[in-house]
């Protein structure tokens, strides 16, 4: 019997071992930990398969040291789902299944969850509750009443409980079991939402799928109360499983750590029990803790971020992924997998149905859709009193600007605030100003280690590349010829200077990274805007995520021309969908909403279109024209990332490679070698080759052929290089 078991190494390949000398084969299964001598240490991998004989001398195998698991860590679903995504996506399999577990399992911790020890009394105890008088030992006599209502733990009877049980068991009054809690009991508080006849349609036809796959996009405005038919999705989906027996388990994905507090708040106020989050913010206990209720089945509703996705759960009956368009569920480094998709492949495997929310679908969902591989549902209009916000653009050429807010933006922000409402300006740009300039010599303070401009930050008073996170001091002069220098541009930072100057009164808060790095401060920005204390809110893409402001009756846009001349392909999907989200935040209650989107080039056929008709119709434009120039989803890509300080070794790598590539290239292009958009970052020179193919069978047997290759190539020192399959920047 040979043990093939990945370890958390970057080799693309299992290890065979012969099985722990007490292992029992029977308990010998797939999925099962396995403690393994490698090298001079001792790690932890999981058993992958069993077979007969090895390639290697059976002499010179090592034997595994101990069976760490009487069952798989995995449930069967996602343990082949991870298996799939190692080879899909190119990823050593050890890597995988590591990025699957909490820390302390990939250490060697039971998966199992501690048994709860639960003390109740004896027949002997109650006679002498009856015996003794309250007067005799009045605290004893209070735990014997406490235990008499209802077993419970030492935990929960207070300090000193623990001592004070052990002698009741000394004298035959109590006693304890230790139990592992069963899955949590659901029971769904009455919704208070009336729902509308759309919202009901769609709730109907995601009943009407349960306990068999269907992929649903459920696509709303934004606004429309999806996260009510979530809800009320999931509960019908658990109820079934309450009324059998058997109880069930639902996934729910989010794209940001910033939105689990808000969904789970919600959650909770209407299921109560058996909610565990999922997310890399979690201290190492907490992430744990919430693995095992859900591997055990004890949590009945997991919430978690991208990595949530690989969470075993044995009786998942719904999967819901909000935001489904978001790009943070594609993981950008190390495992480079799409959370949405895979989750979409779990479904399907688990036989369970799946519902992709967005207000903005990515064009790939909307293919989907077209090609009758997943259902539409649709929410086309906002619940109740509210409707869609009034949209215009303002023309910069024609306005002058109080440092890149228009005037009209100003008239609007008094308009409203004097109204009562609150006002968003969204700017995807932290820090103070973009670039510091010398207008005598055309200096600019350059980062000296990558191949970009280093930001301002005026209330730190220093200079950052917001790229390898250099930092430095702000020059008074220019240091090549003595003059002033000046700060170009504007960040959040700078609107947040020139909002407090021309409105006073009007409290503001700012959510950026820089504001919301430390621990609960991005929670603290949003419950004074929720509260009312803020009646100004500036901030980048994290105000695009799914927020609910109901007194936020104006929006502005300061700069919509970022993504309209980018290079990436998929640059104008991305403005047309943070555009459309941010907007989104706008009346979103009974008072009127309006957006106002700035712009230098207001009769830009983006713009113009995605103002008259809405993001479906941009999207149905954006769809023939990828289809006409042959980009994804109508091919398929992977791109190999290469970097290295030796930027001429780096090219001829990435040559050799390109060369090695084009005999097996079947079906496939292969474009390149190309240096990155920021050709050098933190000392590390960049390039890369595009891999495009029609269809995904060509590009999958290409890359399986190819990459053993590319392994074996010579490189730079310090070369390091990756494959991105199915990539969404092409940087």
């Amino acid at each position: 019997m040979i043990l093939r078991i990945a370890l958390d190494t970057p080799l693309r390949r299992v290890f065979d071992y012969l099985p722990p000398v007490q292992a029992l084969p029977a308990r010998l299964h797939p999925g099962v930990r396995v403690r393994v001598p490698f090298g001079r240490r001792q790690i932890v991998g999981v058993l992958v398969e069993i077979g007969a004989e090895s390639a290697l001398d059976p002499a010179k195998l090592k034997r595994a040291l101990e069976l760490l698991d009487a069952q798989p860590i995995f449930d069967p679903v996602t343990f082949e789902l991870l298996r799939w995504a190692a080879d899909y996506y190119h990823h050593p399999i050890g890597e995988v299944l590591a990025a699957a577990l909490p820390a302390s399992l990939r250490e060697g911790e039971p998966a199992a969850a501690d048994a709860v020890e639960r003390w109740s009394l004896t027949a002997a105890g109650r006679l002498a509750l009856e015996r003794e008088g309250a007067r005799r030992a009045p605290r004893r006599q209070a735990l014997l009443a406490r235990l008499a209502q209802a077993p419970a733990a030492a935990a929960d009877l207070g300090p000193g409980a623990g001592a004070q049980l052990r002698a009741l068991a000394e004298r035959g009054w109590a006693e304890a079991e230790r139990l592992t809690a069963g899955p949590a009991r659901i029971e769904p508080r009455p919704s208070e939402v009336v729902l509308n006849d759309a919202q009901v349609r769609v709730l109907q036809a995601i009943r009407a799928s349960l306990g068999r796959f269907a992929a649903h996009l459920l696509y709303g405005v934004t606004g429309s109360g999806k996260t009510e038919v979530y809800l009320q999705a999931i509960a019908a989906a658990l109820a079934l499983d309450e009324s059998s027996g058997a109880p069930g388990q639902a996934l729910v994905l989010v794209p940001e750590i910033a939105l689990t507090p808000q969904l789970v708040e919600r959650f909770e106020r209407r299921f109560g029990a058996g909610i565990v989050v999922l997310h890399s913010g979690l201290a190492a206990g907490q992430r744990r803790a919430a693995w095992r209720a859900a591997h055990s089945g004890q949590a009945r509703i997991v919430i978690g971020t991208r990595s949530a996705v690989f969470t075993s759960l044995p009786a998942l009956r719904l999967i819901v992924v909000d935001e489904e368009h978001d790009a943070s569920y594609k993981q950008q480094e190390g495992f480079r997998y799409s959370a949405r998709d895979l989750a979409v492949l779990r479904a399907q495997r688990a036989g369970v149905p799946i519902v992709l929310g967005s207000a903005t679908p990515s064009l790939e969902t909307l293919e989907n859709v077209a090609s009758g591989r997943y259902g539409e549902l649709e929410l086309p209009q906002r619940p109740g009193a509210a409707r869609p916000p009034r949209m215009n653009l303002i023309d910069l050429r024609k306005h002058p600007s109080e440092q890149g807010i228009s005037q009209p933006a100003l008239h609007a922000i008094g308009r409203h605030l004097q109204d009562g409402g609150q006002v968003i300006m969204f700017l995807n740009r932290r820090g103070y100003a973009p670039s510091l300039f010398c207008s005598s010599c055309g200096w600019a303070a350059q980062c000296t280690h990558c191949d970009a401009r280093m930001t301002l930050h005026q209330r730190a008073g220093e200079l950052r590349c917001h790229h390898c996170g250099a930092r430095g001091a702000v020059p008074a002069v220019c240091g090549k010829c003595g003059r002033p220098v000046l700060a170009v541009g504007q960040g959040t930072e700078r609107i947040e200077e020139t909002l407090v100057r021309v409105f006073p009164d009007a409290p503001l808060a700012r959510l950026d990274r820089d504001t919301a790095g430390a621990h609960g401060a991005m929670q603290a920005v949003l419950e004074r805007v929720h509260s009312g204390a803020a009646r100004i809110l500036i901030g980048t893409q994290m105000l695009t995520k799914g927020h609910h402001f109901p007194d936020v009756s104006l929006v502005v846009v300061l700069d919509a021309d970022q993504g309209l001349f980018a290079s990436d392909f998929r640059a104008t999907e991305r403005l047309a969908q943070t555009i459309t989200q941010v907007a989104g935040r706008a009346g979103r209650s009974a008072r009127l909403g309006e957006v106002m989107v700035q712009t230098s080039f207001p009769e830009h056929p983006l713009l113009t279109r995605l103002i008259a008709a809405g993001y479906p119709a941009f999207a149905a434009t954006a769809l023939e024209e990828r289809r006409a120039a042959h980009w994804p989803p109508y091919s398929r890509l992977a791109l190999l990332r290469a970097e290295a300080k030796d930027t001429v070794r780096l090219n001829r790598f990435l040559e050799d490679a390109a060369a090695a590539a084009r005999p097996l290239a079947d079906q496939v292009s292969v474009l390149g070698p190309a240096t990155a958009m920021i050709a050098r970052r933190a000392d590390h020179f960049r390039a890369h080759l595009l891999l495009e193919s029609p269809s995904r069978g060509p590009l999958q047997r290409f890359l399986g052929r190819w990459l053993p290759i590319v392994e074996e190539l010579p490189g730079p020192s310090g070369l390091r290089w990756s494959i991105d399959v199915d990539p969404l920047e092409l940087d």
